[in-house]
């Protein structure tokens, strides 16, 4: 049995679907900012309970854009090690200073390392739900947040349909951002979404996303933006992946809970526990290896031995020692202690739409055979 590390899913009707989508853009030579992205942006703010989203084209740009509106410039910003690259590379390139802050046991943002971070120059937090998983202490972040006068920004770039008490992931911040890459429970090919309840940020962010201009048929610019629009084709793709997002959650669940009684029964290695008021979609599902255990050689037996790939970790190198950062702002190892730990030890198994129960069990029994 071949279980691959991730599998995007289009039904034959989905395609057919895109297809004649395609051909009406084509035809009618709307190819950007058309009735596709204005459909997909209404759809998608409502589905998260907020007045305004706006497409873009990645998770990026839905990360810098927000950034911009808030005028980080000068300004620092405080952000968890263990995240992507993107998400302190866009405070950077918004103007604004990284402040890296450590990880809880969970992989989420640790609240008290937040509030030893904050400087006089500190405008704002973006907490990032690694993995779908929404950080569970939203409250007492948020309340941080609101007594030094800071933003927060949710990077739910994992986390599409993922909620807290019931409320969705994007609905929580000033502002969040959204990624459509390939690899995500849902996709658009390339592609992003900004949700804000703030119109301010909103109409900053239209502005932002079409090369600063004040309006699309005009050629005055009154911010300095970039071309981050979000085209019609990748719109029409993402619409039809949308209308499938709580299907696909469905079935990563499904894998997920064998996963989670299974692994009880494994040595070596145990589930990153989720708090039972999230409901998780699952982008990864991620365990901890017991110290000691060699990841790289146990991914490299599980694929070349039994055909299953483990997905990418969240992530394997903390951003404070990556090169860029390691370097130019001189962080070492040993700064943050639990992120670090944990961006060594875990592991994402595979999950995706149309896993079926036989191959959930079959990673399993292959993952116990390795770690024997």
């Amino acid at each position: 049995m071949n279980i691959p590390a991730a599998k995007i899913f289009f039904p034959d009707e989905d395609r057919k679907e895109i297809l004649g989508k395609i051909d009406e853009i084509l035809t009618t030579g709307q190819l950007t900012l058309g009735k596709f992205g204005k459909e997909f942006e209404n759809k998608f703010a409502e589905y998260v309970g907020v007045k305004y989203a706006v497409a873009v084209n990645s998770g990026t740009s839905a990360l810098e854009i927000p950034l911009r509106a808030l005028d980080v410039t000068g300004h620092s910003v405080i952000v968890p090690t263990n995240t992507f690259f993107a998400t302190p590379a866009s405070v950077m390139h918004a103007g604004g200073k990284v402040i890296f802050a450590d990880a809880k046991d969970n992989l989420c943002l640790d609240v008290d390392s937040v509030n030893e971070s904050i400087r006089k120059d500190t405008k704002g937090v973006i907490v990032v739900h690694i993995g779908g998983n929404i950080q569970p202490d939203m409250k007492a972040l948020r309340e941080i947040c609101d007594d030094h006068k800071l933003f927060l920004l949710e990077d739910a770039a994992h986390a599409q349909g993922s909620t807290l008490d019931g409320k969705k992931a994007g609905s929580f911040g000033d502002a969040a951002a959204f990624s459509f890459y390939p690899t995500k429970v849902m996709t658009s090919g390339e592609g992003g979404m900004i949700t804000t309840n703030d119109e301010n940020i909103y109409k900053r962010a239209l502005v932002f996303r079409d090369q600063g201009k004040a309006g699309f048929f005009g050629n005055v610019h009154t911010e300095l933006g970039y071309n981050w629009r979000m085209s019609e084709v990748h719109a029409a793709i993402g619409l039809s992946q949308f209308a499938r997002l709580e299907e696909f959650i469905a079935d990563r669940r499904r894998a997920a809970a064998i996963y989670d009684k299974e692994l009880k029964n494994i040595k070596k290695i145990k589930s990153i526990k989720i708090s039972s008021n999230v409901r998780s979609n699952y982008y990864k599902y991620c365990a901890l290896l017991e110290k000691g255990v060699d990841r790289a050689a146990l991914k490299k037996e599980l694929k070349e031995k039994y055909t299953v790939s483990l997905s990418g970790e969240v992530y394997e190198l903390p951003c404070h020692l990556q090169p860029i950062f390691k370097e130019n702002l001189g962080f070492k190892e040993g700064d943050f202690p639990v992120a670090e730990d944990m961006c060594r030890r875990h592991v994402c198994l595979p999950v995706f739409a149309t896993m079926t129960e036989e191959q959930a069990k079959y990673v399993v029994s292959s993952l116990k055979e390795v770690l024997k």
